[in-house]
C-alpha cells in the first residue's frame, strides 16, 4: 500500500489517522476526501505534510472514480460517516444518505476502477462501530466478530447496512475488503458534541453536565491513536474479507468517566492558577467542585445499556493491543483541549449551542 484515499479525513478519527499515517509512513501519498459538514474541519489537518485535500462528497461516484485513477490509489480507508446518535434520532435520513448510499458509491467506484482489466492490488478498509451489535446485559460476554447484528438506533442501523454492503462486495465481486468495528473513541480534534469534549467545555463555562438516566451506561473507551494503530494493523496484517474488533480495554460506566473528568478539571485548576483567569465561569475557578454541575436528565430513546469489545482476534492475528490505559489517554486528552482552546472555540457555532445543555452521545 502506498497511495491512500482517506474519506472523512478532516473529521475526528480520520484526521487523527492522517496525522498518524504521515508520521509512520512518510513515503506514502495520502489524499483526503471530505465534504466538510459541521464536524469536518480542514484545520484538523494542519501539520500533516504532503496531504492532497479534495473537498467533495463520497456520494459523487464519478469524482471518486477520478480520484482513484488520477492518484493511482490502491487503498481506501473509509471513515466518512454521520455518527452522532442523538442527531440520528431527530434526522435519520441524513444517516442513510451518507452511511449507506455513500458507502455504496465508494464500493461502486472501487469495483469499476480496481476490478477492471483483471484487477490490480488494492484494499478497501471500512471503519465501523461496536454499536451494530446492539446492547449487552451486565453479565453477557463482550462483542466478538461473530456476534449477531442487532442495531438499536438509526445511526447503528445505517452503519450495520454499510457493513453488509462491504461484505457483499467482497463475496459477490471479489473486492479486497477488511472491516474494523471500534468502541468509543476519544482524543484530540473530537467535535464537541461527544461526551468527553462536550462535558469538558461545559465544565470550563460553568454549564450543566446533563447525564442520561442513571449514568450507568457502560462503554469501552478507546484512545483515537490506539484506534489508528489498530487500523494500521488491519491494513498491513489483516486477512482480506475479515472483520476485526478494535477496543481500548477500558470498560467504564459513563458516570465514572464524568466523575474522572470533573476531578481532573479540579486538579488542573489547582495546579495552574492561570486557568481561573481564562475560564472565570468554571466552578473550579471559584474553588467549587466541577461535579456540582452534574444534572440527571431523562434517558434518550433506545439508549443501549452496555457495549464491550472482545479483541482476542485482533490480538492474535494482528498483534494489536491498546498502548494506553484510560487514565493515561484521558490525561493526554485533557491537556490537549486546554492547550488548544483556539481550535475548539473556532468549531463551536450555533448548532453546538442547541445541543450543549441537553445532549451528549452514547
Amino acid at each position: 500500500m502506498s497511495h491512500l484515499l482517506v474519506t472523512g479525513g478532516a473529521g475526528f478519527i480520520g484526521a487523527n489517522f492522517v496525522h498518524y499515517w504521515r508520521r509512520h509512513h512518510p513515503h506514502d501519498t495520502v489524499t483526503v476526501l471530505d465534504a466538510l459538514t459541521y464536524a469536518g474541519n480542514r484545520a484538523n489537518l494542519e501539520g500533516a505534510n504532503s496531504v492532497n485535500f479534495v473537498h467533495g462528497d463520497i456520494r459523487d461516484t464519478a469524482l471518486v472514480e477520478q480520484l482513484l485513477r488520477d492518484g493511482n490509489i490502491d487503498t481506501i480507508v473509509h471513515f466518512a460517516a454521520e455518527s452522532h446518535v442523538d442527531r440520528s434520532i431527530h434526522g435519520p435520513a441524513a444517516f442513510v444518505d451518507t452511511n449507506v448510499i455513500g458507502t455504496l458509491s465508494l464500493l461502486t467506484a472501487a469495483r469499476a476502477v480496481w476490478l477492471a482489466d483483471g484487477g490490480k492490488p488494492h484494499r478497501f478498509h471500512h471503519v465501523s462501530t461496536d454499536e451494530v451489535y446492539g446492547t449487552l446485559g451486565p453479565n453477557d460476554p463482550a462483542f466478538s466478530e461473530t456476534t449477531a447484528y442487532a442495531p438499536n438506533s438509526p445511526y447503528s442501523a445505517s452503519k450495520a447496512a454499510s457493513d453488509h454492503l462491504v461484505r457483499a462486495w467482497h463475496h459477490t465481486y471479489g473486492l479486497n475488503v477488511t472491516t474494523s468495528n471500534c468502541s468509543n473513541n476519544y482524543g484530540p480534534y473530537q467535535f464537541p458534541e461527544k461526551l468527553i469534549p462536550l462535558f469538558l467545555i461545559n465544565a470550563l463555562h460553568g454549564r450543566p453536565l446533563p447525564i442520561y438516566g442513571d449514568g450507568m451506561q457502560i462503554r469501552d473507551w478507546l484512545h483515537v491513536e490506539d484506534h489508528c494503530r489498530g487500523i494500521e494493523a488491519c491494513l498491513l496484517k489483516g486477512q482480506v474479507g475479515e472483520t476485526y474488533n478494535i477496543g481500548g480495554g477500558a470498560e467504564l460506566p459513563n458516570l465514572t468517566v464524568i466523575e474522572t473528568l470533573c476531578a481532573a478539571v479540579d486538579a488542573a485548576f489547582a495546579a495552574d492558577p492561570g486557568l481561573a483567569a481564562r475560564f472565570p465561569d468554571a466552578p473550579a475557578a471559584k474553588g467549587q467542585p466541577t461535579a456540582s454541575l452534574k444534572t440527571f436528565v431523562t434517558d434518550r430513546p433506545g439508549h443501549d445499556r452496555r457495549y464491550a469489545i472482545d479483541e482476542t482476534k485482533a490480538r492474535a492475528e494482528l498483534g494489536y493491543a491498546p498502548a494506553r490505559t484510560f487514565e493515561q489517554g484521558f490525561a493526554e486528552t485533557l491537556h490537549w483541549y486546554l492547550a488548544n482552546e483556539a481550535w475548539w472555540r473556532a468549531v463551536i457555532d450555533g448548532s453546538y449551542r442547541d445541543w450543549v445543555e441537553t445532549n451528549y452521545t452514547r
